[in-house]
Order: structure tokens, then sequence, then C-alpha cells
């Protein structure tokens, strides 16, 4: 009778995690956070005695929904050497605070008159081709931030990009989860081979007295 249970081959219970830093999402929405900051600083105005508590609440809520996309990424990967499914959902958190950012974007153009510029506009190409630069951060595209038109659509440039890589992160989270479970079933076969190794280990010894 031949075995060939190895236990030091075995799969780590608990896989390598945490490289957040290293995901393409993660550094598009690091971009994101700090322009949006400083968009909200330049055009939204919070010393407007008019709509100053109206402007002051919109900045903080661009703010906050640019910096969800950027921290539930990050504690997606923390999570995901115990849990895929948690990993599946803050990514998916992180998704939807990119589309509700986009949004307060699209209504900073309509509110104010100003012209929102289509995908196949040379300007948003120009801005598209900077994300192939190897060292970029939201100085990059600071250029954008001199005039409100400019800026906006800048910044819906990048969180296009930016969803655009999310989901592609959440269709192969969504694969590899299917294809390998995630913690509890990693638990399982762990436990249900070490079963096998014991009951091999003991028939062995029985037959040769070792």
């Amino acid at each position: 009778m031949t075995y060939t249970t190895n236990r030091t081959k075995q799969e780590a219970i608990i896989p390598p995690h945490g490289g957040f830093r290293s995901l393409k999402s993660f550094q598009m929405t690091e971009i994101i956070y700090d322009y949006t900051v400083e968009f909200c600083r330049i055009f939204v105005d919070k010393t407007n005695r008019t709509n100053r508590t109206y402007m002051s609440r919109m900045s903080d809520q661009m703010v906050q929904a640019a910096r969800s996309g950027r921290q539930n990424i990050a504690e997606g990967s923390l999570a995901s050497g115990t849990s895929k499914k948690t990993e599946l959902k803050l990514v998916g958190v992180a998704r939807a605070s990119l589309g509700e950012l986009l949004l307060d974007y699209e209504d900073f153009l309509r509110q104010r008159g100003l012209v929102a510029w289509g995908k196949e506009d040379p300007r948003v190409i120009a801005i598209r081709a900077l994300s192939y630069r190897s060292y970029k951060s939201y100085t990059t595209y600071s250029d954008f931030l001199r005039k409100p038109e400019d800026a906006a659509n800048a910044a819906i440039c990048l969180l296009h990009q930016a969803s655009y890589l999310l989901d592609q992160q959440l269709r192969a989270l969504d694969r590899e989860f299917l294809e390998k479970g995630g913690f509890t079933e990693r638990l399982y076969s762990r436990r249900a081979s070490n079963r096998t190794y014991t009951t091999y280990r003991s028939y062995t010894t029985s037959k040769t007295g070792r």
C-alpha cells in the first residue's frame, strides 16, 4: 500500500495576504483620494456664506467616499488570509464608494453648467495615457486642477479607470473563491488530510511494530 501524503507540501491554511500596496486598484484609489482632497480644497468653497453648510457637507462626503474606496481595498486585502468572502465584500464596498464619488463629480459639472468630456475627447485620451507611467501620484494630474471643468473631468476619468480595475479584481476574486474556497474549506481539507495521515501512520506502525 503506497501513500503520498506529505504534510510539508500542504497549502498553508492562512495564505500570504495584505500586499495591498502593490495592487493597481489601491494605487489608483490613493491617487483619487489625494486628488479629491485637493479638488475640494480648491473648488468646493466652504467659505461661501450662502451655501456654507451644503458645500461643507458636499466636501466631506466626497472626501469620505474617496477615502472609503482606498481603505476598503486595504482592509479587504488584510482580511483575505482568513476570509475571501470578507475580501469580496470589502472590494465591492470600495467599488460602490467610487460610484458614489463619480456621481458627485458629475453633479459638480451639471450644476455649474460645465461640459462633461466624452471618452474620445483628446483630453480624456491624454489623461488615460498618464496611467502608463511607472511612478505617479495625484501631482501627475495637477495641471488639470487649474480650472473646475478640467479638474472634475480628470477626476471622472480616473474614477472610470479605477472602477475598471476593481471590476477585474472582483471577477478574479470570485473565480478564486469558487475554485479554491476560503479559510473554512482549507481548514476542513487540512483536518481531513491530517486524519488520513494519522490513520495511515497507525496502520503502518501496527504492521511493522515501529
